[in-house]
């Protein structure tokens, strides 16, 4: 059990750009059904790059105040006086979705939709602290073989998985469009799971040789006409599978024109603002099967994303690039936001 009674933590303290590392504030409260994990490594995400830079969307979902972050792994250092499941020392990561258990998505095994979801960094405070309470349901036991590092990354793993699984990509031609951090996670994963050929698009030509290296057959240009040279590499009907990874309108686009008839998407890339489709040509003339993906399916994608890692064949070391200490997090995010770095892992303590 943990003697700490203050921490360190990095918190969104004025409706500005940035984000600020504290002083001592006091160790979190737990209750009787949460764990309190001592964090040793938490990963800087895309949204941190946006509750950094204060864009809009931040300025309307994020409060003033919060500790950021929702990607970590660590040790249990007390337990509620509930908690049954976990002892002190274990190691662990977890569920940064918050459930509620009783509302009809959790009650019909979709609890990664719930309707009263809280997410940790965005909604409550995250992990990037040396201390965090969670509650017990949301807790994940981190396998041995599975490095910090690795294991501070879930959260945007499991987004992969849960993207590939969903689509189903064994034994099929699949594209891949936008290849930043979950996209190049989604090479590898899609790899791992047994696609005939991997296609990628973007329009970072370092990271489309980081997606090559781990497992695309093909790369383009986003801002070539690429979609005639796809359907050539496809003998004529274009990728059986769609992994939409980047958001951006134009990608979403290009990609449901070059799926195949009968193919399948699977949308996990979030626009900036309301975008207009081809809903006759792109998908209801095609046949097209398309899926919204959001978070991880709670536990599912769990034991599948420990499944893949435990098997070997996913290739990580590409993209997590970084390993800085927690008091270097502004370096961390410079270097994303201007592509030295493509995933960055904090050190918050050993």
């Amino acid at each position: 059990m943990t003697t700490a009674t203050t921490m360190r933590t990095i918190k969104k303290l004025r409706s500005e750009p940035g984000l600020w590392l504290t002083g001592e504030v006091p160790v979190p409260e737990y209750g009787p059904n949460d764990v309190l994990v001592e964090i040793t490594h938490a990963g800087i995400c895309g949204t941190d790059l946006h509750i950094y830079k204060w864009d809009q969307w931040s300025q309307q979902r994020v409060a003033v105040g919060i500790t950021t972050g929702h990607e970590f792994a660590g040790r249990i250092v007390a337990l509620g006086d509930e908690v049954t499941r976990f002892r002190i020392g274990d190691r662990v990561s977890g569920e940064g979705h918050i459930y509620c258990g009783n509302c009809r998505p959790c009650r019909t095994g979709n609890a990664h939709i719930c309707e009263q979801c809280q997410i940790i960094g965005i909604d409550r405070d995250g992990c990037f602290a040396r201390y965090m309470a969670l509650p017990e349901n949301n807790v994940w036991p981190v396998h041995p073989d599975i490095p910090d590092k690795v294991a501070a990354v879930f959260d945007p793993l499991g987004n992969a998985v849960h993207t590939v699984m969903t689509a189903g990509v064994s034994g099929r031609n699949v594209l891949v469009t936008g290849v930043g951090i979950i996209g190049l996670m989604a090479v590898t994963v899609a790899r791992a799971a047994g696609a005939s050929k991997i296609y990628a698009t973007d329009i970072d030509e370092k990271r489309l040789g980081v997606a090559r290296q781990i497992g695309a057959d093909h790369v383009f240009d986003a801002r070539s006409d690429w979609i005639p040279e796809i359907r050539q590499l496809t003998d004529g009907p274009g990728p059986d599978v769609l992994l939409e990874m980047s958001g951006n309108p134009q990608a979403i686009r290009d990609g449901l024109t070059a799926l195949a008839g009968g193919g399948t998407a699977g949308l996990l890339g979030i626009p900036g603002k309301p975008m207009e489709i081809d809903l006759s040509s792109q998908i209801i003339f095609k046949g097209a099967t398309v899926h919204g993906i959001i978070g991880r399916r709670i536990f599912e994608t769990w034991y599948q994303m420990e499944a893949f890692l435990l098997s070997g064949r996913l290739q990580l070391d590409p993209i997590i690039t970084h390993v800085i200490d927690m008091e270097n997090f502004e370096d961390g995010i410079r270097m994303m936001q201007s592509g030295e770095a493509i995933k960055v892992v904090l050190n918050i303590g050993s």
